[in-house]
């Protein structure tokens, strides 16, 4: 069975960094797409990005580019999500999810294709 498990939010200034951490059991990472969703209070959960466990493959929306970056430590069964510049807007909680397709084409802005998801770590941003 599929778990993950969040860490690494906090509450941080402006233009400060975090690094979210999603450790993965039940499964390799070689066999799923990892992503990093968010939801803030009153909002949709969104797609900030998404990476293949199989062949480091991303995709990130563009609110994550030049700021956020993904990557993976397959011998630590982790996915990381580094953020950079946090801004206010930042502010949410944020999820990690697996799907089980080693493909992120076409995936990581479907949530309903991600069968296994984490509880979720607060971030927050301050100005």
């Amino acid at each position: 069975q599929l778990q993950l498990v969040e860490s690494g939010g906090g509450s941080v200034q402006q233009g400060g960094s975090l690094r979210l951490s999603c450790v993965v059991s039940g499964s390799a990472l070689d066999y799923v797409v990892i992503g990093w969703f968010r939801q803030a209070p009153g909002k949709e959960r969104e797609a900030i990005s998404c990476i293949s466990g199989s062949d480091g493959s991303t995709y990130s929306a563009d609110s994550a580019l030049g700021r956020f970056s993904i990557s993976r430590a397959n011998a630590k069964n982790t996915v990381y999500l580094q953020m950079n510049s946090l801004e206010v807007v930042d502010t949410a909680v944020y999820y990690c999810a697996a799907a089980k397709t080693r493909s992120v084409q076409g995936i990581c802005d479907v949530p309903q294709k991600f069968a296994a998801w984490g509880q979720g770590t607060q971030v927050t941003v301050s100005s």
